[in-house]
């Protein structure tokens, strides 16, 4: 325009701005009642996009009332076009910005509302939220007039330097989405590896797998090697396992009196111990005629994989104190040893308990 700039021009420039900013503060009050409405419904997927729109909703009302400021002011084509753009590619930006958090976020909610998919792992996520930025990017690069063909071109033949440099971070990629996409292993799982490595799954990303181990350190394992190591997984195809106690008792014991106790305390370490799984049923085994004990191995059900160090030390511990209430004998291994004397070897037996006679009293005659 090449009219000058009157009152009138700033009179109308300043009612759209203001009517810009009053929209903007009328929106953000809007999407924080609706907030408060989301947060009291179960699905967790209107959270996050209340929470994205409040980020680009009044924006999007201030660039309103900027670009009518602009359209009523007296600017010339050039002026007017440059900023035309500006507010486009902020609004752009802003946009691209709040669907990133939408999809993400959908993304999360997803993830952590089903069992069998990647709970809290993050490879998933980064990789969607990169290809709606990258989509953004290439949409503001059109807005200002660049041609996105040759772009795309120069990074399709670059793409495959890029991957051949890139072997091993790639492979681990494809192999964090192989690992989540076969369910064998997710966040929060329990495993252990051939190699040793056991722990509880934090998060697998797009490099790397992170073990948390029973003592509170951080294990970090390349997703290609975890994808090719022989793996026990405690958690599936369910978090219930059983686990196995090894007991002796003296062969004069009762072995019917040694069972029925026995369950009885099974019974009462499975109601009062947390993590046992009362619903589970005990049982008991006799397998071997030892050197000194008739041995029985007991089964008993835990509902996770660490809640077996602390049923175990409870039941041991009441085990032991029933049996010597009832009179139960647990009796010490037995080992053959040898004195010897002059080229003589004369073998004693060494027992738990020792008897008159016995290699405390040995004799050599």
């Amino acid at each position: 325009m090449n009219r000058e700039l009157t009152v009138d021009d700033l009179l109308f420039a300043g009612i759209a701005l203001a009517s810009g900013l009053l929209a903007a503060f009328a929106l953000r009050l809007l999407l924080r009642w609706l907030g408060g409405h989301a947060d009291r419904t179960r699905w967790t997927g209107d959270d996050v996009i209340v929470h994205a729109l409040r980020a680009v909703v009044p924006w999007a009302a201030v660039v309103g009332g900027v670009a009518g400021a602009a359209a009523v002011l007296p600017l010339t084509r050039t002026v007017q076009h440059s900023t035309n753009q500006v507010l486009t590619v902020l609004l752009i930006f802003v946009a691209t910005v709040s669907a990133a958090r939408v999809v993400t976020g959908l993304v999360r909610t997803v993830t952590q509302s089903r069992s069998g998919v990647a709970g809290s792992a993050t490879i998933f996520v980064n990789i969607t939220r990169i290809l709606v930025l990258a989509i953004g990017f290439l949409v503001v690069l059109q807005t200002l007039g660049i041609s996105i063909a040759p772009m795309l071109t120069a990074l399709g033949v670059g793409g495959l330097a890029v991957a051949l440099a890139l072997q091993d971070t790639l492979a681990n990629l494809f192999a964090g989405i192989h690992i989540l996409a076969s369910k064998t292993v997710q966040p929060g799982d329990y495993i252990k590896l051939s190699s040793g490595e056991e722990g509880y799954v934090e998060d697998i990303n797009w490099r790397q797998t992170t073990i948390r181990n029973l003592s509170n350190n951080l294990i970090v394992l390349p997703n290609g090697q975890l994808a090719q190591a022989n793996m026990t997984n405690f958690m599936r195809p369910e978090e219930q396992l059983t686990i196995l106690v090894q007991v002796g008792v003296a062969y004069d014991s009762d072995l019917e009196h040694v069972e029925r106790v026995t369950n009885e305390v099974i019974a009462e370490t499975m109601t009062e111990v947390d993590g046992a799984v009362p619903d589970h049923e005990p049982i008991i085994r006799f397998h071997t005629f030892g050197d000194s004990r008739i041995g029985f191995t007991v089964i008993l059900g835990v509902g996770e994989f660490s809640d077996q160090y602390r049923i175990k030390h409870e039941f041991i511990k009441r085990l032991h104190k029933r049996y010597r209430a009832e009179g139960i004998r647990i009796p010490a291994p037995a080992r053959t040893v040898a004195l010897q004397q002059g080229g003589v070897v004369i073998p004693q037996q060494r027992s738990g308990e020792l008897e008159p006679g016995g290699l405390g009293s040995a004799r050599l005659d």
